[in-house]
């Protein structure tokens, strides 16, 4: 096996936010490109990151499942600069990563037996999908975890509301003419200590899409030519707000 990414950016940013959510992961490469799907080890949330065939300079390989650290992994794709480009092969028990930029480095990481059967993101069904800017979004979940430790999203008349509230509150409306927002009312409430990790990604893209419905997982997806990243939430059904 043997892949070259251009742009290790691509993989560096991704691996260093699902580096938060768990330690370990199997990384899948086969005819599609490279993939890697975990759950969290509260059982509350689920990442799905994507890079396609088409994003890599030289795709040589079969289908290959790599167990690997996240720390380590996280530590070596640091290193990566603008401009350098990412050399990942694969020889018996390890994987050799090659940078290159004014200078040329290596470096070796022992491949791990991650336990846990594979697992695919859900199929779920949603009654409410909204497209909004990443950066309102992000600005939304920031001012909601001043005061709560969980937010509501509400989709009610045609309008998107984020909303949270402790001894204090904060509420951010969005209406058609910002954001693109479908469905029948409805409303569920989630951590935000994970929505704070999840909008790390936004940063990638413009647009956040995000798919729920009542008192039901969050789907939020984050989508770029060359990469995607997709997280399911469970909520938070509580008795009061």
């Amino acid at each position: 096996m043997l892949v070259k990414l251009e742009n290790p950016i691509l993989l560096s940013k991704p691996i260093d936010l699902i580096s938060e959510l768990v330690t370990e992961v199997k990384i899948k490469i086969n005819d599609f490109g490279m993939s890697i799907t975990a759950l969290d080890p509260a059982n509350v949330a689920m990442i799905g990151f994507k890079i396609p065939k088409t994003a890599f300079s030289q795709f040589e390989t079969g289908t290959e499942t790599l167990g690997v650290n996240l720390d380590s992994l996280k530590k070596i794709l640091k290193r990566c600069n603008n401009g350098s480009s990412l050399v990942i092969e694969k020889k018996e028990n390890v994987l050799e990563f090659s940078i290159s930029d004014r200078i040329k480095r290596n470096f070796t990481l022992g491949l791990i037996d991650v336990e846990g059967h594979d697992k695919e993101l859900p199929n779920l069904e949603f009654s409410g999908k909204v497209e909004i800017r990443s950066q309102d979004f992000v600005d939304s979940i920031e001012d909601c975890a001043i005061v709560a430790d969980a937010c509501s999203f509400t989709i009610k008349d045609g309008k998107f509301i984020i909303e949270s509230k402790g001894l204090n509150s904060s509420k951010a409306e969005f209406s058609s003419d910002d954001t693109k927002i479908e469905g029948e009312n409805c409303r569920s409430r989630y951590s935000l200590e994970y929505l704070q990790k999840f909008s790390k990604g936004c940063k990638f893209s413009e647009k956040t899409f995000l798919n729920f419905a009542e008192d039901h997982p969050l789907r939020m997806d984050i989508k770029t030519e060359h990469m995607s990243l997709s997280f399911i939430l469970a909520p938070r059904v509580e008795t009061d707000d």
